[in-house]
């Protein structure tokens, strides 16, 4: 198999503002937008959403990266770009809107909180970027598997001064997970082979 069905890999610790482990949230990703488990109000992040999300309810990428950069979730490493930020969002609009709803939002957190505890794995010297060998490894560690061309092309396009930071690590990872889950669902017999029809293709990979 040339993928792995695990969303972005197996599950790690837990982040904070009580978000349980990302592992926890596989079982909701095929939720609706907008359906709740437990009343949201009762959510200890229902009333930070609702602040960051404004009257509409919902979050878009400008409302994001600044969401992301209020929380301190990227740490010592620069803030998340905007293009991140959308990509962020396209990884879990399944109603192609453009923004997220709480599910959604409360999803995120706990996914980048695992893709930082995995970055900082790698990155021993904190210094905010691996080097091409050790996103190679932390792909590996997330249980992705692709072949020695497809992971060149993935350091080719994510790299930047024979470096790779965090920003672009993230984006890498949101990537990876979405076109994973889009291939994912087509693949019914689980053969690691799909027939896409032109305008699906352009769909699953445009809007990411």
């Amino acid at each position: 198999m040339a993928y792995p069905y695990g969303g972005y890999g197996g599950q790690m610790p837990g982040g904070p503002m009580g978000v349980p482990p990302p592992g926890s949230y596989q079982t909701q990703y095929a939720a609706y937008p907008g359906t709740f488990s437990a009343p949201p109000a009762q959510d200890p992040m229902w009333g930070y959403f609702t602040a960051i999300a404004g009257q509409d309810g919902e979050v878009d990428a400008e409302e994001l990266q600044r969401c992301l950069t209020q929380t301190g979730i990227s740490g010592t490493y620069a803030p998340f770009s905007l293009e991140t930020c959308r990509i962020m969002i396209a990884m879990l609009d399944r109603d192609y809107s453009g923004k997220m709803g709480f599910n959604e939002f409360k999803e995120l957190f706990g996914v980048l909180n695992g893709w930082k505890q995995n970055f900082m794995m790698v990155d021993r010297d904190n210094s905010g970027s691996v080097e091409p060998h050790e996103l190679s490894q932390s792909i590996t560690n997330m249980g992705y598997r692709v072949s020695p061309q497809a992971l060149g092309c993935i350091i080719k396009r994510f790299s930047r001064g024979g470096r790779i930071y965090f920003d672009d690590y993230v984006a890498c990872c949101v990537k990876l997970r979405a076109l994973t889950e889009n291939f994912r669902m087509r693949d019914v017999m689980q053969q690691g082979a799909v027939n896409f029809r032109y305008d699906d293709f352009i769909l699953c990979t445009m809007s990411i």
